[in-house]
């Protein structure tokens, strides 16, 4: 870490665990609505029995953690707070350090580390079991021949996605609800060093700009009428991101949340009630989740909110990114007739990179990384600061 920044750690209890799959019976505060859960999808298919298939409400790791603030040493208290928010079936924040350092340093803010559901620390230990997660990746294959991309790294995160893939959609509500949350605490003063009349904006990567795109176009109590919203290798439809890649999901995974999400939703809406209420019935965040999955479904909707809040928000693409392409992110961004006026810019750096890799921390001490690197940061840090 830079001699220019400091780290602090915070705790943090979810209020929203309650919205998770294990209980028989929900509660919606906002309606003050008793809901019993009447899903019939429940399937064993994807299941090997050990703790990685536990009741999603009972995992205390996702109730209860620690999130984290890089602040400028000179800075005591944040008049501005950047969230950082994260890719797909991430466990450790190392990569985002050295992104989040930068951010601070080029714009003054203090950057917070958020966890999304069942990511980071917020996940059993268990999970990232090297030795117990090899064993349930060749088990998986056994089962599956033709699988693909089943590894270690990400067979956890495919097994409970495959047996139950609206996990997807809960896990995304309570990290909705949880980042909510944790601004009304700073809006209280709840932590000493934001204060109570911070403003905040938004850096997203990866499915982290996924949750960024509804918490700003849902604009819940108008909290997120002055941010700005930076996207890197993000801002597409679930529906074009390609996510089998040994660090994602395997391909099992991928084709059973495809065909619950995209193929087949409306069919399972009517038989979760839990569901139900949350998509389609007087929840905004559940309507904006909705036109975020398919492209061509309410892409009017869709296109509209982004249109609204086009000066506010930029992406920076990657031409060779495979998971979540950069034609894709400004078919969404720009719109279908290309009359949303959001720069996008796109970067193709001439040297290898990936999706999950953009800068290889083998080669962090090539001065080509570094130097894409600093043109990534200062483009992102141009236009917090504009």
């Amino acid at each position: 870490m830079s001699n220019k920044t400091e780290t602090l750690e915070y705790p943090f209890e979810s209020l929203s665990y309650n919205i998770l799959p294990g209980a028989s019976d929900y509660t919606c505060l906002k309606h003050n609505i008793s809901l019993t859960n009447t899903s019939q999808f429940r399937t064993e298919v994807g299941t090997i029995h050990d703790n990685v298939h536990i009741k999603d409400i009972s995992v205390d790791e996702n109730r209860f953690f620690n999130y984290t603030i890089i602040k400028p040493k000179n800075k005591t208290v944040a008049e501005n707070v950047i969230f950082l928010l994260h890719g797909f079936n991430e466990k450790d924040w190392t990569k985002y350090l050295s992104w989040a350092q930068a951010i601070c340093e080029g714009t003054g803010s203090h950057i917070v580390l958020f966890p999304l559901a069942f990511h980071m620390q917020r996940a059993p230990k268990y999970w990232s079991n090297k030795r117990h997660m090899y064993k349930l990746s060749e088990n998986r294959k056994e089962r599956y021949p033709n699988i693909i991309d089943s590894t270690l790294s990400n067979v956890a995160i495919s097994m409970r996605l495959h047996a139950m893939p609206q996990r997807f959609i809960y896990s995304g509500l309570q990290s909705y609800y949880d980042i909510i949350q944790l601004i009304e605490e700073f809006k209280t003063g709840k932590n000493p060093h934001i204060s109570k009349d911070f403003s905040f904006n938004i850096f997203a990567y990866s499915i982290g700009g996924f949750l960024a795109q509804i918490l700003k176009l849902t604009n819940y109590n108008n909290y997120f009428s002055d941010s700005k919203m930076c996207l890197f290798c993000s801002g597409t439809t679930f529906n074009r991101f390609s996510s089998v890649s040994k660090f994602i999901l395997d391909s099992e995974a991928n084709v059973a949340l495809y065909s619950f999400l995209i193929e087949h939703f409306d069919k399972f809406l009517k038989t979760d009630n839990i569901l139900n209420h949350y998509i389609l019935n007087d929840h905004l965040e559940g309507e904006v989740f909705n036109c975020m999955l398919d492209y061509q479904k309410k892409r009017v909707f869709r296109e509209d909110l982004l249109r609204k809040h086009e000066d506010q928000i930029y992406a920076i693409t990657l031409t060779k990114d495979k998971v979540i392409p950069s034609f894709e992110i400004i078919n969404t961004l720009k719109g279908a007739y290309r009359d949303i006026n959001i720069k996008v810019d796109e970067l193709d750096f001439d040297r290898p990179y990936t999706h999950v890799n953009p800068f290889p921390a083998n080669l962090s001490s090539d001065q080509q990384v570094t130097d894409d690197f600093n043109l990534v940061f200062n483009k992102v840090c141009d236009f917090f600061n504009a």
